[in-house]
């Protein structure tokens, strides 16, 4: 009794699911298009999914899409299959979710989807069998008047955050530093994303970086991350007001247009101070320590006997400068220089920017360094070139 009941629990499953009639409830396919109260503007992003529902076993399936004429789109990942139980019945399910982006206003028609599928008959023979999706009508509306002006930016959310590599109000003299900004926009591609501002400032030199521009798919939508780079550097050796900037998108969600604003920032070097009152007690003066200073006197008297040995007048400045290779930063400003490393050069440059004697010529010859490799017309300049005059502390420009 329970071997008969087994048989025919089984047996018109199995002549349901292998045959060669397909009946119309046991394969369907459909578009579904995501729920929203207004219309979409042009661009905008528009969330679909293909769901089919297979009541039989498919051996081979391949789902193909329309041209999607008047569309942009991006598939949101590959297709996903699973398994529901509808009126107590294991169904399979497949799922395809897309982004699609109107081009123009108007009624749109998303076209028919054609799911090719491989079944089987009673004789476990294959055939060939297809189902599609009805097309669907889409009304899309122009982009608003008050927009037509700007770039037109719809997002579902937009985000920025401002990056700095140092504390821009702690520079070295003669530091640059790295500015960073960046985008994540949820529900766009990256060619929607605004062109690169130009950062501009009245008192600092700044050079743009090329921007990239990075994107991955999300239950959401695309996201779409923008980085957009510049380095600045103060130009009056003290400090300098880059101005703000403004990035406007349309809010998809709250159906409104909005502006994010990046404040203005101050970029100055750290030893940048307040004037001290005039009855402020001035500065000690500066002492070596005893052998130190023992050391120096032997040295400063020995070359001053053996300039007056050889007939030449002794200088102090220039008996000086023979002790710069026992200057660590020296050492590194000419190895550098020999090595042809730009990066570690100005690292040396910089800190030999300490010496207040100099540090205006310096300054000037750093300033047309970066210039020269940096600028629009950027160069190849001679290291080792300006690495002689940089510790010479005397303004040339013959080393470009």
């Amino acid at each position: 009794m329970r071997v008969l009941i087994l048989l025919l629990m089984i047996c018109p499953a199995l002549v349901w699911a292998q045959s060669s009639e397909v009946k119309p409830d046991e394969l369907g396919i459909e578009v579904l298009v995501g729920e929203r109260e207004t219309p979409p503007y042009v661009g905008e992003m528009l969330m679909i999914t293909i769901r089919g529902m297979y009541h039989r076993h498919v051996t081979r399936e391949t789902l193909v899409q329309p041209d999607l004429e008047g569309f942009n789109w991006t598939q949101l990942g590959p297709d996903i299959w699973g398994e529901e139980r509808i009126r107590g019945q294991k169904v399979k399910i497949l799922e395809r979710r897309m982004a699609l982006y109107p081009v123009r206003a108007g009624t749109l028609t998303i076209g028919s989807f054609a799911h090719r599928l491989t079944l089987t008959d009673e004789q476990d023979d294959w055939f060939d069998h297809e189902i599609l999706t009805a097309p669907v009508a889409i009304k899309v509306l122009p982009i608003p008047a008050e927009a037509k002006d700007d770039w037109w930016f719809p997002a579902s959310r937009l985000r920025i955050s401002d990056q700095w590599s140092n504390a821009p109000d702690q520079l070295q003299p003669g530091e640059g530093v790295l500015r960073i900004l960046h985008l994540e926009a949820v529900g766009a591609t990256p060619e929607m994303i605004p062109p690169m501002p130009e950062l501009t400032s009245p008192s600092a030199m700044i050079f743009p970086h090329p921007e990239k521009r990075l994107v991955e798919l999300s239950p959401d939508g695309p996201v779409t991350h923008a980085f957009w780079r510049w380095t600045i550097r103060p130009t009056n050796g003290t400090s300098a007001i880059v101005e703000p900037l403004t990035v406007r998108y349309f809010d998809t969600v709250g159906r409104v247009l909005r502006e994010a604003s990046i404040s203005a920032q101050r970029v100055s070097y750290g030893d940048v101070t307040p004037a001290q009152q005039s009855n402020a007690a001035p500065p000690d003066a500066f002492r070596l320590p005893g052998i130190a200073s023992l050391i120096l006197g032997v040295a400063v008297f020995g070359g001053g006997i053996f300039a007056i040995l050889h007939g030449h007048r002794f200088a102090g400045g220039l008996g000086l400068r023979r002790f710069r290779i026992l200057d660590p930063d020296y050492r590194a400003l000419f190895r550098a220089a020999r090595h042809g490393d730009r990066s570690a050069l100005r690292k040396a440059a910089i800190a030999l920017l300490r010496d207040d004697a100099k540090r205006e010529g310096r300054a000037a010859m750093l300033k047309d360094f970066d210039t020269k490799i940096f600028g629009k017309d950027a160069s190849e300049p001679d290291l080792q070139a300006f690495a002689r005059a940089f510790a010479r502390g005397t303004r040339v420009k013959t080393y470009g």
